[in-house]
């Protein structure tokens, strides 16, 4: 809570300045007629034949108090009549405010929705709204990621506590079986770990822009997961174009090994195919992952990005991942002001295009590690 002491309102600013303002009109206007009158008005009495002719001293005496009733009305109508204007200009404000309060408390749902033709208030308004609404979404995504990820992180600690019991309750049991069985465990609690610690620095956009070649990127992506594709009965074609990209290279490695790690592991049981792609297009570079697979609904198709989501079932094997391959690319796709789509082939499995901005002349050029 701030310390500073209570101060006038907004609105009592107002209406002295636009009192103030008047005032100011009114005694200028009146010194203007004042001036305008006395070049008419002789200096001393002057006797005619009709009688007295009026002098300034006349003038003075007939002007003074109409002048000063004149000033009591302007100040009593500035008064009351920009107190009255301010509060009809203010109202807007006063709607504004009590929506921050409510974000404040946290019931981001509410909106302002703003009546009336577009001002700078309405401009305002309209920006607030866009904003709760970014960050009700937010919040949304990140309780549903915590929930995602406690549970992730629940499992392999279970796993092992079962794992543990039992062979304190069966002291003749092998213990080989049970230690491969535990760094299996806990090498998928590691792999969730280190995910999340990606996930969370793409997010915070901690790092060093350079130019990077996503051609080079791709092929030392697809010769370290050659081994897995060759296991799995997965041929890796790629091709393409010297594409470079301005961005992190070990986030943008991440991000190209996770799209083929993908198209892998979420492929045909066997005989499948990955293609990888790299081109330039009108002001960025892309880069298309596709493969063949299962036919995906598009309901499902939209999920993937989401955390902990695993194309059309759960799959447990040694390769599976943690459920944070796609989430991680989109995280790291947007902190490079990038763009991510994700369409279901009609034959079954995905393509999967990024479009980053195409890295400026000067910048230098990260090779290839």
């Amino acid at each position: 809570m701030s310390s500073r002491p209570p101060g006038l309102s907004v609105r009592f600013k107002l209406t002295l300045s636009y009192a103030g303002f008047l005032i100011i009109a009114g005694t200028l206007l009146l010194a203007v007629v004042w001036v305008f009158l006395l070049r008419y008005v002789p200096n001393r009495p002057i006797m005619a034949l009709g009688g007295h002719v009026p002098n300034q001293g006349d003038l003075l005496r007939a002007f003074a108090p109409a002048a000063a009733w004149v000033m009591v009305f302007l100040v009593v109508f500035g008064l009351v009549g920009g107190w009255m204007l301010a509060g009809r200009m203010l109202a807007p404000l006063a709607r504004i405010t009590q929506a921050t309060r409510k974000a404040a408390s946290g019931s981001l749902s509410h909106r302002i929705w703003m009546p009336g033709p577009k001002d700078e208030f309405r401009e305002l308004a309209d920006a607030f709204d866009t904003m709760l609404a970014r960050l009700e979404a937010q919040v949304s995504e990140q309780q549903r990621f915590a929930a995602n990820a406690s549970h992730e992180l629940r499992t392999p600690l279970a796993i092992t506590q079962a794992l543990l019991d039992v062979a304190r309750n069966d002291p003749k049991r092998e213990t080989d079986e049970l230690i491969e069985r535990l760094h299996i465990v806990n090498t998928r609690a590691i792999d969730l770990v280190e995910a999340l610690l990606v996930l969370s620095r793409a997010d915070q956009r901690r790092f060093a822009k350079d130019s990077v070649d996503l051609s080079l990127v791709v092929e030392e992506a697809a010769e370290t997961l050659l081994p897995l594709a060759e296991k799995q009965g997965v041929a890796i074609e790629t091709s393409g174009e010297v594409t470079r990209a301005v961005g992190s290279h070990v986030l943008l490695l991440q991000m190209a090994t996770n799209l083929v790690h993908n198209a892998i592991v979420h492929n045909l049981p066997e005989g499948g195919t990955v293609w990888v792609d790299t081109a330039v297009g009108p002001g960025s570079v892309v880069l298309s992952v596709s493969n063949t697979g299962a036919v995906l609904a598009p309901q499902l198709v939209s999920t993937l990005t989401e955390p902990f989501q695993r194309g059309t079932k759960r799959i447990r094997n040694d390769h599976a991942g943690v459920g944070l391959g796609l989430a991680i690319v989109k995280s790291i796709v947007h902190a490079h002001e990038g763009t991510l789509s994700v369409v279901a082939r009609a034959a079954g499995g995905l393509t999967i295009t990024v479009r980053l901005p195409v890295a400026p002349p000067h910048l230098p050029t990260i090779p290839n590690r």
